[in-house]
């Protein structure tokens, strides 16, 4: 809640934001399109990417598909999910996507570093063993003391990211570029913090000494790459953000034709 809360006042904060449309009301009825989708992608992705063990199960209960308040959310799913939701709304709504969607993204991490937290208070998601001055005794994770990985994760994926994003989005980048570069940063401090925090129990280790979250992470590098490739391939015309602000939605006038000698 307090990662939607921020979020709206963040994007009206925007240049770029008020000049495609954003404005208070529509910000809302985003805002509400990305929470639906946060909360079924989330509760889906959980499900495909940490539960298909135990698919079976959940076959059998259908109404445990839907079970948020038995725990069992999923970042990336719930990434997917907004992603869709986005589209959807920037249809509808007729506005351009990659600017609505770079427009979002920069606030994300505010929510991300409010959930990491909430984690922690519930003492969930904690991190490895270890004899670190700081480590500690989790409820329900035994009797050794751990990585506080829930902070680790508020501190990198959350402030510093928020930090990251907030000045690059000052930067004449093609509209689609901030959600590359959330995509490359979130998946390399998300890929290097998973390595202080303990794998899922009922997956473990992946691929080698991978878990799924790091898996997830690196799609999400590769897929920031090809996003930046194929938007640094794209005209800059194509990209409203790389002409001064005076000429953005207007036509530029046409060069005066020379005319030849003899000819009217």
């Amino acid at each position: 809640m307090l990662g939607f809360v921020a979020a709206y006042f963040l994007i009206g904060r925007q240049r770029r934001a008020r000049e495609i449309g954003l404005t208070d009301g529509v910000t809302q009825d985003l805002i509400f399109y990305l929470a639906v989708g946060l909360v079924l992608g989330a509760r889906l992705g959980y499900l495909a990417f940490y539960q298909y063990p135990n698919a079976m199960d959940y076959l059998r209960q259908p109404l445990e598909i839907i079970a948020t308040w038995h725990g069992g959310m999923s970042f990336h799913g719930g990434f997917l999910g907004c992603l869709l939701a986005g589209v959807l709304f920037s249809r509808r709504r007729r506005l351009p996507f990659w600017a609505v969607a770079d427009s979002v993204i920069v606030t994300a991490p505010i929510g991300l570093a409010a959930g990491r937290i909430g984690n922690f208070i519930n003492g969930e998601l904690y991190g490895r063993p270890s004899q670190v001055p700081w480590a500690m005794v989790f409820p329900h994770a035994g009797p050794l003391a751990r990585h506080p990985s829930q902070l680790y994760e508020a501190l990198l994926e959350g402030l510093i990211l928020f930090a990251i994003l907030w000045w690059l989005r000052r930067r004449p980048f093609r509209d689609g570029m901030m959600v590359a570069f959330f995509l490359f940063f979130y998946g390399c401090f998300r890929f290097l913090l998973e390595f202080f925090r303990e794998p899922d129990a009922q997956l473990g280790f992946v691929l080698g000494p991978f878990s799924m979250g790091q898996v997830l992470c690196l799609l999400m590098i590769a897929s920031a790459l090809l996003l930046a490739i194929v938007l640094a391939r794209r005209p800059p015309a194509d990209s409203p953000t790389m002409a001064p602000a005076g000429l953005r939605g207007r036509s530029r006038p046409a060069r005066p034709r020379a005319i030849e000698p003899g000819k009217p």
